[in-house]
């Protein structure tokens, strides 16, 4: 992937429980036409996703994980030549999806789970590391850190280590600082006010914000009135660093990222 522009990931929840499009694609041709839109409008990267991960969620069994995504893969791929992401924790789920066409997996336990660490490895993709405090059901009941940016570097350290142990290069490695994972609305602020410091890791930097719940805590706006909120913060993420934004909102967030574009190429 070329990192010298900042690329947008557009969302496809393949689910019926995801926090703002849970339902609205989980049959293939819905949401291949997503994808392909989204693909039209500027996305780089379609990240696929069969299980939620909102706070609160339950988590699903690999089969039906495998029936929700792999179908839309599959479909996608013999449509276009756009890069594929799954989003996923699952060993099974990542080898049958890079088989059937993924680039890339996206996995918001970071390789923590059961031979996730060892399957990248093997499939020789790149990989996005997330950082989570405690898990999906229970993540938001009490976050709490000591100091927020130190803690969240010290992980990506550590699981960088791991990759890089495991055989994973450096060069395929991404990091998520995870904003609405374990993390109380000034844990988020913190984290996007400083977010350059995670360039220190040597990683290109994924960011995803779009109409998260921090948004309408500053706001109080409900989810399908974040679209602005959510192009500012990628926006301004990309200032501080980001080199992939993951969005809902593909055609306003590529507009926002091609002037700033423009500015950069001033001389």
């Amino acid at each position: 992937m070329n990192f010298e522009r900042p690329q947008v990931m557009g969302i496809l929840n393949v689910t019926p429980d995801s926090f703002s499009d849970g339902g609205r694609y989980a049959n293939i041709s819905s949401a291949v036409e997503k994808a392909m839109n989204m693909e039209a409008a500027g996305a780089s990267i379609i990240d696929v996703g069969g299980e939620s991960t909102r706070p609160g969620s339950q988590p699903i069994s690999l089969e039906e994980e495998l029936v929700r995504v792999l179908p839309v893969i599959e479909e996608i791929r013999r449509h276009s030549n756009v890069a594929i992401s799954i989003d996923t924790s699952k060993a099974e789920v990542m080898e049958a999806a890079v088989k059937s066409g993924a680039n890339m997996v996206n996995d918001v336990w970071a390789l923590r789970q059961p031979n996730a660490l060892n399957m990248v490895s093997s499939l020789g993709v790149p990989v996005c590391l997330m950082h989570m405090q405690a898990n999906p059901e229970t993540m938001q009941n009490d976050p709490n850190y000591g100091h927020v940016v130190d803690e969240v570097k010290q992980f990506f350290n550590q699981r960088i280590n791991a990759c890089v142990k495991a055989g994973i290069g450096i060069d395929n490695i991404i990091i998520d600082p995870g904003f609405g994972f374990g993390k109380s609305l000034e844990n988020n602020l913190s984290l996007l006010k400083n977010l350059d410091q995670f360039e220190t890791a040597g990683c290109p930097i994924l960011v995803g914000l779009s109409r998260k719940s921090m948004l309408g805590q500053i706001l109080n706006k409900k989810v399908d009135e974040r679209t602005e909120a959510s192009v500012a913060t990628s926006l301004l993420a990309v200032t501080k660093g980001a080199s992939i934004v993951r969005v809902h909102d593909v055609s306003e967030t590529v507009d926002a990222l091609t002037i700033y574009n423009a500015l950069q190429d001033v001389g």
